[in-house]
Formats: C-alpha cells, sequence, structure tokens
C-alpha cells in the first residue's frame, strides 16, 4: 500500500488533520516516519475503543513506519485531565508502569510487537530539572492552557484547577519533541494536547509533528463515550463467549460505525445486512471481532454458546463454585458469585431485573434462597454461575 492510499483510509476514518497537505507529502515522501501514540495507563484494561486508534497505527506500520508506543508513566502520576470535571487520585510510579506493561501486551494483539517501540516518558520527563521545568513552562500561556473546554467549564464553574494539571498538555508534549515525532494519533479528546506538542516542536526548532485524531467510539449504552468505568466496554482480552455476547448488544444505530473503526471488512461485506437483517449483521459482527481477538475455534464455540443461551439453554460449562452451606440475601450471592464488583452493584442489578434465579425473574435484593443444595444464577443473557452448597 502506497502512501496516497494510506492518507485516503486515515483521511476517510479521522475527525481531523493538522495539515492534510503536509501530511500526504510525508506519507508520499518514502522515508519512515515516527508515527507517536501516548497512553497513560490509569487503567489496565484495553477496549474496541482503544482499538479505533491502534488499528490505524497497524496500518501505518504495514507501510513500513516506526510506531513508538508511548507509556506516560510519569504523566500518570499527574492524570490526564481530559473531559475531567475534578483532580485525578494520582497514581503511584509503581502503579503506571505495572498498567503500563499490561497495555502494551493488550496493544500487541493489533501491533507487531517485534516492530513496536515501546518509550516510557519517566526517562525524559524525571531528568528535567527546575530550570528545564520553567523553560517549557514559558512556552505557553495560561490564556491558552485555559482555552480547552475541561478547564475553561471548571474555572467557569469555580471548580478547583490543580497548579500539576496545567503543566500536563506541556508534558505530553515535550513527549513530542523528546522523540521527534513526525506524526501523533489520539482521540479526538486529546485534539488539544497533541496540538501543543505541534507547537512546542516548532518552538525546539523541529519540524512539528502531524496530528491526526479519530472519533471516540460510543459504548454499549449508545450514548456515553466506550469506558470501563462505565461498564459499557468490550475488552479486547476478554475471554470469548462474553466478548461475543457484548458485541450482540451493540446498538442497531451504531452497527455500521462499529463494522467501519473495529473491523476489517469492507463495506460491501456488511452493508446489505444492516437494512435487510439487522440479527445476521450482528452476528458477523461478533463472530469478526471475536475471531480477531481469539482463534476461529473459539468464536465459533462462542456463537453456539450464545444461539444455545438465547433459545433458553443452558451451557454445558458455566463456572460452578462451592459456598458453606447457610442462609444468604440474593444481593450477597451475586456479590460472593463475581455477577457484581459491590454489594450496592448486585442489589442494583436485582432490583432492575438483570438477576434471574433458577431460570426465573427475582426483583427482591433480600429474598432469601432455599441454600439446601445448588443455585443457578444468571447475569443477563449470558453469564451463568452455579452455586453448590457444602
Amino acid at each position: 500500500m502506497n502512501g496516497s492510499d494510506v492518507f485516503k483510509i486515515i483521511k476517510r476514518d479521522a475527525v481531523s488533520i493538522f495539515s492534510e497537505a503536509d501530511l500526504m507529502e510525508k506519507l508520499c515522501s518514502g522515508r519512515q516516519l515516527t508515527v507517536k501514540l501516548g497512553a497513560d495507563p490509569s487503567a489496565p484494561d484495553l477496549h474496541l475503543g482503544h482499538s479505533v486508534v491502534l488499528r490505524k497505527l497497524k496500518l501505518l506500520q504495514n507501510a513500513g513506519h516506526r510506531i513508538v508506543f508511548v507509556i506516560g508513566d510519569f504523566t500518570g502520576m499527574i492524570g490526564d485531565p481530559s473531559g475531567r470535571k475534578k483532580t485525578r487520585a494520582p497514581l503511584t510510579f509503581e502503579q503506571t508502569r505495572l498498567n503500563g506493561q499490561t497495555y502494551f501486551t493488550q496493544a500487541a494483539k493489533i501491533l507487531d510487537p517485534k516492530r513496536t517501540v515501546i518509550a516510557y516518558n519517566s526517562e525524559w520527563l524525571s531528568k528535567m530539572g527546575f530550570a528545564d521545568v520553567l523553560k517549557l513552562a514559558g512556552k505557553y500561556t495560561l490564556a491558552r492552557i485555559l482555552e480547552r473546554d475541561d478547564f475553561a467549564d471548571r474555572f467557569q464553574d469555580n471548580q478547583p484547577i490543580v497548579m500539576q494539571e496545567l503543566f500536563y498538555p506541556l508534558m505530553q508534549g515535550y513527549d513530542s519533541v523528546a522523540l521527534r515525532a513526525d506524526i501523533e494519533v489520539g482521540g479526538s479528546d486529546q485534539t488539544f494536547n497533541l496540538l501543543v506538542g505541534r507547537e512546542l516542536q516548532r518552538d525546539y526548532g523541529q519540524q512539528p509533528q502531524e496530528v491526526i485524531t479519530f472519533p471516540l467510539l460510543p459504548g454499549l449504552d449508545g450514548t456515553e463515550k466506550m469506558s470501563k468505568s462505565l461498564g459499557n466496554y468490550i475488552g479486547i482480552d476478554e475471554p470469548a463467549d462474553i466478548m461475543f455476547e457484548k458485541c450482540m448488544r451493540v446498538p442497531d444505530a451504531l452497527l455500521g460505525d462499529y463494522f467501519r473503526l473495529t473491523t476489517n471488512l469492507s463495506d460491501t461485506e456488511y452493508s446489505a445486512l444492516l437494512s435487510l437483517d439487522i440479527r445476521k449483521a450482528h452476528l458477523l459482527y461478533a463472530e469478526t471481532v471475536t475471531g480477531m481477538y481469539h482463534d476461529k475455534a473459539s468464536s465459533e464455540h462462542a456463537r453456539q454458546r450464545y444461539q444455545s443461551v438465547a433459545r433458553g439453554g443452558i451451557p454445558e460449562d458455566i463456572e460452578t463454585l462451592a459456598f458453606p452451606s447457610g442462609q444468604y440475601p440474593l444481593w450477597k450471592l451475586v456479590y460472593m458469585a463475581g455477577l457484581a464488583k459491590t454489594g450496592s452493584e448486585a442489589r442494583r442489578l436485582i432490583l432492575e431485573g438483570g438477576i434471574s434465579l433458577d431460570g426465573g425473574k427475582v426483583t427482591d435484593p433480600a429474598v432469601m434462597p432455599a441454600c439446601t443444595d445448588s443455585v443457578l444464577l444468571k447475569r443477563g443473557k449470558s453469564r451463568f454461575v452455579s452455586i453448590r452448597f457444602v
């Protein structure tokens, strides 16, 4: 694939490019470009929302360019304020390193790890003295920093903005200086930070990087962006059965975008199904995505399991747990079985009708099941746990 073809694909899916003419020139120059993606390891799991950008990096990697995956172990101790209404809780250096390694392991499901450079920004940021920091701070004004919507909104609402947060865009931008990046990619919520890097490169006498931003993938709720904290995500490292079931829950109106942004299928392979048979379209999407992150046999097993459950069947391979004999309220069983992360979440799921007990819906969190032998719990349509009392 030549530089012009790569440019067309990037332009088709990008939200913005700064600037198109220079990006085309660089891609067609015949030289190997340094392409940067930064990730702050605030949480250790990647989902399909992250894959939108990672898949474009793979495209550039296949075109022969040098991919640098920057783990923000130093900036992660501040936390990216983008889209935040309050200051993030700081992480320790050890936490950022541990999460960062997990990030890269999962990113390697998309990128070729042998051709991907992993860099930690503590390598250069931790070596900066106070004079270096002052020099960096002198490159930007408070008025420019407050142009960011999240900072401006918090300032307007008299919400606190910690000084270190104001340094975050400068620190992320300096990563591009340290790496002499030719291109930086990211989600559309990162536009301000990426453009800071472009301007800092000019200030440090470098050719400014081209900035490419991509859309934020809406989550399974159809409204908020995909996020693990919101529970509306499809993790790229999740078991095949769970991944398949979640893919089947993608909102109908968003399925075309999911196909385009997260799979390699061409428009001709799915567009007709979207209008003629939405269920078959969902099955095609679930089979495709599950097959991308697992092997074909796992994807096929996940499909058969899903269809069996959809017909009212109970899978043969459900998890079985042993609890001491006794009396437990339903919410506690749900929590102990791992179907909810907290007791309050368990109560909420039951009240909303999201839990079945021995095949029947129960909406009273305090109900006491007859724990004489065993019970079967189901969350949603496909998560089963059998509990045996001993």
